[in-house]
């Protein structure tokens, strides 16, 4: 007997990429799903594809940025429902450049999708999960990029390193409450998707640097193939997903600088893939 089936999931970011690889294989294993974008179009066509396969899929366009819109897909979760067994906070956004040269409101639009979205994630549904008193769990979207850091990747480092600490935090908190609501990070690398649309125009050099970023993005891996480890991860209730193993010595010689006080260095060669596809 599949474990999962009847349960509920609630996806951000579900039209595309890595949102509806998870929303694709939830459907596969019998949960109920209310599925989450900003595309209406998109996700009313995804939607209608899973219900034709015989899911129960409900559209909820929304902007996780915006708490009222997070509140009123919470509701809509427990209208149709009546509760929540998994939240993936999944959507985000790119953009690239350097540091200096992002605009204030490109800045502020990677902080309300990548990181408000988590949190405003966090704010509407763990009080209800908590409520529930029956087990749950929540997944957030970060990337290798909460972990390990490259230039002209500024807002996006920082708002899924951000991510990475909220969700640690997250973790303590419920443990130290020794409540049945559990909490992953996923921390992928290269998914195949189309994020890099949503990063804005930049110069005519940077835009080649953007070309070859996408391209490496869209021969990632599979969303689906990414979807099952990510539920073998929540069968296990483990908190670190990490699906790409390649980015591991960067991160251990980050680590090592960090304890031995020593400047960092980049080194290219051993981040190639890494993620920006949440």
């Amino acid at each position: 007997m599949n474990q999962q089936a009847g349960r509920v999931a609630v996806i951000t970011g579900a039209a595309s990429g890595i949102g509806r690889g998870l929303a694709e294989h939830a459907a596969a294993q019998g949960l109920r799903l209310l599925l989450s974008d900003v595309d209406g179009a998109r996700l009313d066509a995804l939607c209608g594809e899973l219900r034709a396969g015989g899911a129960t899929a409900v559209p909820c366009i929304a902007d996780v940025g915006d708490p009222a819109q997070v509140d009123y897909l919470r509701d809509t979760a427990l209208d149709h429902f009546g509760g929540v067994d998994l939240l993936f906070n999944n959507a985000g956004v790119m953009q690239t450049g350097l540091c200096w040269e992002i605009s204030a409101a490109q800045w502020q639009r990677m902080l309300e999708v990548n990181l408000n979205g988590v949190i405003n994630g966090i704010r509407a549904f763990v009080p209800l999960l908590l409520q529930q008193g029956r087990p749950a769990h929540v997944i957030n979207t970060a990337s290798l990029a909460g972990l390990v850091s490259s230039p002209l990747m500024g807002p996006y480092n920082v708002t899924k390193q951000a991510v990475v600490a909220l969700s640690e935090t997250l973790h303590y908190e419920l443990a130290m409450l020794g409540a049945p609501v559990s909490v992953s990070v996923l921390c992928p690398g290269p998914v195949a998707s189309a994020i890099m649309a949503s990063n804005q125009a930049r110069d005519g050099a940077s835009s080649q640097l953007d070309a070859l970023l996408d391209s490496g993005i869209r021969a990632g891996m599979a969303p689906r193939e990414l979807a099952e480890q990510v539920f073998a991860g929540i069968a296990e209730r483990r908190f670190w997903l990490l699906p790409h193993k390649f980015f591991k010595p960067a991160l251990e010689r980050r680590m090592q600088s960090i304890l031995e006080e020593t400047n960092p260095v980049f080194q290219m060669a051993a981040m190639e893939g890494e993620d920006h596809a949440a």
